[in-house]
């Protein structure tokens, strides 16, 4: 393995891992470089401006962290780690992975014996695990174009560092290392589906378009072109079965599991084997894109991505229809064409005979994104997750910025002008928009940085696309309303939750993880302050408000006036190894941390460009807010 590879991830995971301790553990206390210095004698980097003070009670030591950036709203940089040595006032340097060893240890310093070997062991594997394949995936992907690349597909696959926020960005358990290669998006794999054919009354399915999912599931089968994938269909039909689709690491999990073995040996179910197109994985690992189809697949697969199992619940399979049916209902599109949905109008399945997913689900996704709508519109598709992600080259620029600093000199003025626009355009399609969403649908969504793409079209966002059927929060207060709209929302209680559950869950979605995220990439770029982008966007939810229902007013209010917010602890949920798709209500552990709207208020409402004349201000609020 190369040494920059290496080194790119023990930065990556640590930088993940540290700002997940600090946002959800220990806040730790701040102090600048000067003083730092003069306290502890370390001579701290160039660049570095403040040092982060910890004491490990575990190990009875202290240690200091310095940070060249430091962010009022999401993820802090830290540069390099000191520890105090033993019964003396001197330090030294460790390395970043020495450090997350003695973080864990401090999280598992308390509690029941057996539950803390337990649960410290299964955090340092996926700890480790995580940094190995973090470091596999930049080592195979160094020097490839397509990194730079503003296709979809090639945005999807380009997310090497994975989630700026978890502690385990990119844990994959259940997946050999041989896999990965075939099956993430990451190495950009290519694969065919395996298929079974099943005896009709065992099967069952649904379809919001005017196709039913099994005609859909056979054309993407037949797309390859080939005459023995033709008259296989046709001996199906001769047959009356019915065509099932699943990830080849779920065949070969499935095959296994003695139900199956069953169903197999007595004729009900048919194994067929890989056939059809190939399709590549987007940045879930389990959505299967191709180039050429009108619709995308959603599978299960046997491996635990980050926190979950990720598998298609029941649930969710008759949601995303009715969800589709009750969106166009709505009408809220006509309103709002800026922000769109990317729908899962169709799902098939096998009945296992035991209420339960059988792990055959497979849902069928919209794909605004194919070959024929790329080439014939002058826009791009990226997630948000792409968009701020750090530089994949070392000193290089994020895609964010690199989008701006294009831009700027096409316009022929300062980034920061551009800066500014590009924010308040991605206010207007992203953000505006999902809060009168759920004002007046009762409808919020799980927005954050991987389910949220923008269309950029001239360097400006023109469009945002969620996706993500299992992302959905319909209001109780709305529930009598909203069934009357859609009438099988009736078999889909789930989707249901209180009020207040709701704002808790869509604050920490819609702002702490989606503009929190693009806040931080632009001051981090130095492209503006953040106190400035947050007194920006304080102004524009001010301005809502009296255009506002019960919902958004109850909503907003809850954002600007509450002194913290609730914000979803992944360090602490992998801690306790809670796996978010199983818990009740699918409900994660969350912290509160402090509300950094509440002291923006004493910021001029100047242009939003980086200058030093309001640095004094734009600190005072950092260190309130962290």
């Amino acid at each position: 393995m190369t040494s920059v590879a290496k080194k790119q991830a023990n930065n990556a995971s640590f930088q993940a891992f540290m700002n997940a301790y600090i946002k959800e553990i220990d806040t730790g206390v701040w102090h600048t470089k000067a003083e730092w210095v003069i306290r502890t004698g370390i001579q701290l980097h160039q660049n570095d401006k403040y040092a982060v003070e910890l004491f490990l009670t575990a190990n009875n030591t202290r240690l200091s962290v310095s940070a060249s950036y430091r962010s009022t709203v999401g993820r802090h940089i830290f540069t390099s780690i000191y520890k105090q040595l033993p019964n003396s006032l001197q330090w030294e340097e460790i390395s970043f992975m020495s450090a997350i060893l003695l973080l864990i240890d401090e999280i598992y310093s308390e509690g029941e014996t057996n539950t803390i070997a337990e649960q410290s062991l299964e955090l340092y594997a996926r700890t480790i695990e995580s940094h190995q394949i973090m470091a596999m995936y930049l080592e195979n992907r160094a020097g490839d174009p397509d990194l730079e690349s503003n296709r979809f597909i090639d945005s999807e696959q380009a997310i090497l560092f994975g989630h700026w926020l978890h502690p385990t960005p990119k844990s994959r358990q259940g997946m050999h290392r041989w896999q990965h290669e075939l099956f993430t998006p990451e190495l950009k794999g290519q694969f065919k589906l395996h298929y079974f054919a099943a005896k009709q009354p065992i099967t069952f399915s649904n379809s919001a378009e005017t196709e039913c999912a099994f005609e859909i599931l056979e054309n993407i089968a037949l797309s390859d072109g080939t005459s023995s994938t033709k008259a296989l269909i046709e001996e199906i039909h001769r047959k009356n079965l019915k065509l099932l689709a699943v990830h080849p690491l779920q065949a070969d999990w499935l095959c296994a599991q003695a139900p199956i073995q069953k169903m197999l040996i007595e004729g009900e179910l048919l194994q067929l084997g890989e056939l059809g197109p190939s399709f590549t994985p987007t940045s879930s690992v389990r959505t299967l894109y191709n180039a050429e189809l009108n619709y995308m697949v959603k599978v299960s697969i046997p491996v635990k991505v980050t926190n979950s199992l990720r598998k298609n619940m029941h649930h969710e399979l008759e949601a995303g229809v009715t969800l589709c049916r009750l969106l166009k209902r709505c009408g809220f599109s006509t309103h709002y064409p800026q922000f769109r949905f990317i729908e899962d109008p169709a799902y098939i399945s096998l009945n296992a005979g035991n209420g339960k997913e059988s792990g055959f689900e497979l849902i069928l996704r919209k794909n605004p994104f194919n070959k024929i709508n790329e080439s014939a519109g002058s826009c791009t598709t990226q997630s948000i997750a792409a968009l701020v992600q750090d530089p994949l080259v070392p000193g290089g620029q994020s895609r964010l910025a690199s989008i701006i600093h294009s831009q700027a000199q096409k316009e022929g003025i300062d980034s920061s002008e551009v800066a500014a626009k590009w924010f308040d355009t991605y206010l207007n399609c992203a953000i505006e928009p999902a809060i009168r969403l759920f004002d007046q649908c009762g409808i919020a969504l799980e927005a954050h940085q991987q389910n949220s793409l923008l269309a950029i079209s001239e360097g400006y966002p023109t469009a945002y696309y969620y996706r993500d059927n299992q992302g959905f929060y319909l209001s109780k207060e709305r529930q009598q309303i909203l069934e009357t709209m859609e009438p099988q929302l009736v078999h889909c209680k789930d989707l249901f939750y209180s009020e207040q559950m709701i704002i808790n869950r869509f604050t920490y979605y819609l702002f702490f993880n989606q503009l929190f995220a693009v806040i931080s990439r632009l001051g981090s770029d130095q492209l503006a302050l953040e106190p400035t982008l947050l007194n920006k966007t304080y102004h524009r939810l001010k301005s809502m408000l009296p255009s506002l229902g019960s919902l958004g007013t109850a909503f907003v209010t809850s954002v600007l006036a509450r002194a913290k917010l609730p914000f979803k602890a992944n360090l602490l949920t992998r801690v306790k190894d809670v796996d978010e798709l199983e818990a009740q209500d699918e409900l994660a552990v969350y912290v509160w941390v402090i509300n950094p709207f509440k002291n923006i208020e004493q910021l001029s409402e100047a242009p939003s460009h980086v200058n030093e004349q309001r640095q004094e201000s734009a600190d005072r609020v950092v260190a309130n807010a962290c």
